[in-house]
């Protein structure tokens, strides 16, 4: 097979195009996209254990762990003990996290409008109908 005809080619190629892309604008409030990741989820769903963020950005338990404290040192989130129950960590964002949200957010907007504008509408939703079946391909 030829190797622009593969798929982990193809997907690797493009997701390394927007990665570098997004962490480049992301790098001037000191943020990856994974830790972007975290924030999108405590900024839609609020108050979350590390569990739960794990399992909305598809990502094993160690890896989340590993942001969440770079993320806390740059005092961008804060862990928490849940007040009913001792045993299960809570994670919020902090007032500077929350000071950058919409400038953030203008970043992920104009990212998705830069690779997704030569698209009709209906591609666009086609292609992120398709990507999200091929997330959720059984293992």
């Amino acid at each position: 097979m030829e190797l622009h005809q593969c798929i982990n080619f193809l997907l690797s190629t493009a997701q390394n195009t927007v990665f570098q892309y997004f962490n480049q604008k992301l790098s001037q409030y000191n943020i990856t996209p994974a830790q972007y990741g975290v924030l999108n989820c405590l900024w839609e769903h609020g108050e979350l254990t590390p569990k739960q963020i794990g399992e909305f950005l598809v990502l094993e338990a160690s890896s989340i762990s590993g942001i969440l404290e770079r993320m806390q040192k740059n005092n961008l989130i804060e862990r928490n003990i849940h007040p009913n129950n001792r045993r299960t960590i809570v994670v919020t964002t902090t007032e500077q996290a929350d000071d950058i949200r919409h400038n953030i957010e203008e970043i992920v907007s104009e990212m998705n409008h830069k690779f997704l504008s030569f698209l009709s509408e209906d591609e666009r939703h086609l292609f992120t109908q398709i990507l999200q079946k091929i997330i959720h391909i059984p293992k």
